[in-house]
């Protein structure tokens, strides 16, 4: 590891300090889901692209590690996380946002400001755009998912990457805030908190698929990827545990080992604002980005011949590709 490397994951285990002091340490026995909403998936690269992924994301942030392979696991969870070689970096930046429907003007700005809640503190803002954004919405079906953030621009841009079923100006705010919000996070790379090792060893496994397979459809292997498999701990860095956190999940009592729900979040809270300003900060600050990748859970694939090279942000694929693999 070099001298970079090290001040780099110094500097960001001290901002998770630092930001974990606003955590709430209360660890209450009620609350928990209210009813058995659409869960969230993160989405994941058809594993052909996640060389190009790693390279894309060094590009951006010259200090992202290059991608290394960690045996198919999710990224790691007990917080508000960053995965590292996924991440932004912390240069004020600003991601345009298309719509793949037709979209009411109302709408757009609607979702868009929900988006942008994460500026209260952030440097990184969403804007709209007439042409293809970077970031493309769907209100179709597939329930709610994103792919995490530098993967994004690794989509083919006649797909969505990020998906928010069936928001109209009826849904009610409060979804606004619990899901759009959520959406947007991991579109900054924020993983899903739920599925930090102290959170994940709390669940029942076999409750676990029973009660996503009834409620969500899902198959025992989505259920091991996106709530049964720990997140790698050497890609991401986080404050302490915060199932408050907008990033966590809100998972019932009845799939739990002790009978005690997982409560999840519903808005971005304190924690979350305090983590995203001191890895985004508006003021700049010198970090640097580094740390392993982390494979994520469901991956929908493509036909190769769609495959994208953001060549507006990259000059040479193929010098991109040589430096990943060096």
């Amino acid at each position: 590891m070099t001298n970079n490397e090290d001040q780099y994951r110094d500097a960001l285990r001290e901002i998770a300090r630092v930001a974990g002091r606003f955590t709430e340490d209360a660890d209450h026995s009620d609350g928990g889901p209210s009813s058995e909403d659409t869960g969230c998936r993160i989405m994941a690269l058809p594993s052909r692209l996640r060389e190009k992924a790693a390279a894309y994301a060094a590009h951006i942030n010259p200090v992202n590690a290059p991608l290394q392979e960690l045996s198919g696991l999710p990224d790691d969870p007990l917080s508000l996380t960053i995965t590292t070689a996924k991440y932004w970096g912390p240069r004020p930046r600003r991601l345009t946002v298309s719509f793949m429907e037709s979209t009411p003007a109302d709408l757009r700005t609607r979702i868009v400001s929900h988006l942008n809640a994460w500026t209260a503190t952030a440097c990184i803002s969403f804007v709209q755009t007439s042409g293809t954004g970077e970031v493309r919405i769907s209100r179709g079906p597939g329930g709610y998912y994103s792919y995490l953030g530098t993967d994004i621009k690794l989509i083919p841009t006649n797909r969505q990457t990020m998906n928010l079923q069936n928001f109209t100006m009826n849904t009610p705010d409060s979804e606004y805030r619990r899901v759009i919000r959520h959406e947007a996070g991991h579109t900054l790379g924020f993983p899903h908190e739920h599925m930090r090792r102290a959170l994940v060893n709390r669940i029942d496994p076999a409750k676990a698929y029973e009660y996503f397979g009834r409620t969500q459809g899902w198959s025992k292997t989505m259920v091991d990827q996106q709530v049964l498999t720990a997140l790698d701990e050497r890609s991401i860095v986080g404050t302490p545990a915060d199932q408050d956190s907008i990033m966590c999940y809100q998972l019932p009592g009845t799939i739990t080992k002790d009978g005690r729900p997982i409560r999840g979040g519903t808005d971005i809270n304190a924690t979350d604002r305090t983590f995203a300003g001191l890895i985004y900060p508006k003021v700049q600050a010198a970090i640097e980005a580094t740390d392993q990748d982390a494979a994520t859970a469901t991956e929908y694939d493509w036909d190769a011949s769609e495959d994208v090279t953001p060549e507006d942000d990259w000059a040479s694929s193929e010098n991109g590709l040589v430096s990943s693999a060096g």
